[in-house]
């Protein structure tokens, strides 16, 4: 196995440590993270629904690319 992988599953397995400390001390000042106008939330009179976070997923996504050139900038 090439070193080079070795080095992206450690980063991946930090970044989740990282992900799992922020949710687990700050979960309750993340509820916003869901609820962003513009999500879409459709819900039934008998307890049915369906929820897709369009605009949480579009932010989420810019953040993560953000992250991701940041260390490429200075890691790469």
């Amino acid at each position: 196995m090439n070193p080079t992988v070795g080095k992206y599953i450690l980063l991946v397995g930090l970044a989740l440590v990282l992900i799992g400390a922020i949710v687990y001390f700050f979960g309750d000042k993340l509820g916003w993270l869901g609820r962003l106008p513009g999500d879409i939330r459709v819900e039934s009179k008998n307890g049915g629904g369906f929820y897709f976070p369009i605009v949480t997923c579009i932010v989420v996504s810019i953040l993560l690319n953000i992250i991701l050139a940041l260390i490429r900038r200075f890691f790469g």
